[in-house]
């Protein structure tokens, strides 16, 4: 199995367009033709990561930090991400990176923090915006059934938990065939009257060269009538965070001693007590700053994320809890995450899970 196999595998249980604009994920470094002799997973694609890849023949690295994140003019290995990469060129091992596209994946990051806590009924805090479109397009009847199958196919039709999802209306359609047309049915410069469907389908925008491709292909028109429209609707299945609830409320204190034990803290960084039970709990793993608006307009009694600042924790105008647990803590679970999803659908060769330290930050009590 090649690299560029193994990324298709992945990229089919995660998809990476749904990462963050400013974010550098997908294969970093590496070979896409090369055969995968092993896989590595990890939290960050650090130098010690990359020697252990060598000491158990992995040539392929899968991260979730990415270690490339701005431009690299040079790679000379005078700090450690060019020492990491050089070092990953050398012995020929590809570093492929998840990040964002896992932080907004409904079942992702921060649905690992809400299943650990115990939360349920589960719903993304900060929702993608204008990321939907939807196709409709007209087919003759004895057709219709096979294009609505090639634009499943093509990944058209998902909403949520529920895919092969469309609305088909029947109807009569018209044409003239003009001259240097070369028709599927009628005559040149001859109105024909055909019965048709109309299908419509919704797809996530990324998908839209596939899915008018696999329609294109399906379809016997020389000229395929259709319409795509950019949708408003948010995409309640992907996007930054998660809020869910517990099934008892308990006090602040009792609260707090918990999140620690679930997540294995040293300490919790928290607001002022606001008096106040708590049972709606908002999540963003990383630096989450920007969730702690959407928690409050989700009316969550706590929030819980990483690298805030000072300033960050005057944002709960006295009406919601908000924890910072650090940046990695709030991520622990991630490798073990993408190391279960390649373990599903991987058998051919070893997928490890990196046993090196990568967490910065240490703790003295």
């Amino acid at each position: 199995m090649t690299i560029k196999e193994v990324i298709s595998i992945i990229e089919r249980q995660i998809a990476i367009p749904q990462a963050e604009d400013f974010d550098n994920v997908g294969l970093l470094c590496g070979v896409p033709a090369r055969n995968v002799s092993g896989i590595l997973v990890c939290h960050d694609a650090l130098e010690n990561v990359v020697d252990e890849a060598v000491s158990k023949n992995c040539n392929l690295i899968v991260c979730f930090h990415p270690i490339i994140f701005s431009g690299l003019k040079s790679i000379t290995g005078k700090n450690y991400v060019e020492r990491a990469v050089l070092k990953a060129i050398e012995n020929k091992i590809a570093i492929y990176a998840i990040h964002t596209a896992f932080d907004n994946d409904f079942f992702g990051v921060n649905a690992g923090i809400c299943n650990h806590l115990g939360l349920k009924n589960l719903k993304i805090l900060q929702p993608k915006k204008n990321n939907l479109k939807q196709l409709t397009v007209f087919v003759p009847n004895d057709h219709a059934e096979a294009v609505k199958e090639a634009l499943f196919e093509a990944g058209a039709g998902n909403i949520g938990f529920y895919d092969e999802c469309s609305f088909t209306i029947k109807g009569k359609g018209t044409f003239r065939p003009n001259e240097g047309s070369n028709p599927f049915s009628g005559s040149q410069n001859v109105r024909e009257n055909a019965d048709e469907s109309m299908i419509s389908v919704i797809f996530e925008a990324y998908k839209e060269k596939a899915v008018t491709s696999a329609m294109i292909k399906a379809h016997p028109y020389e000229e395929v009538a259709h319409q795509i429209y950019s949708l408003d609707n948010h995409n309640q299945y992907s996007g930054l965070g998660m809020f869910g609830e517990f099934e008892d409320e308990m006090d602040e204190k009792d609260f707090l001693k918990f999140i620690k034990d679930k997540l294995n803290l040293e300490v919790v960084k928290h607001s002022d007590f606001i008096d106040k039970k708590i049972k709606r709990v908002g999540v963003l793993g990383g630096s989450g700053a920007s969730g702690i608006k959407s928690a409050l307009a989700s009316q969550c009694d706590a929030y819980i994320t990483g690298d805030l600042k000072y300033h960050d924790y005057f944002l709960a105008e006295s009406r919601m809890l908000i924890c910072d647990v650090g940046h990695y803590e709030s991520e622990q679970w991630v490798a073990q995450q993408i190391f279960e999803i390649l373990s599903q659908k991987i058998s051919t060769f070893a997928i490890l899970k990196s046993s090196e330290k990568t967490n910065p930050v240490n703790y003295f009590l």
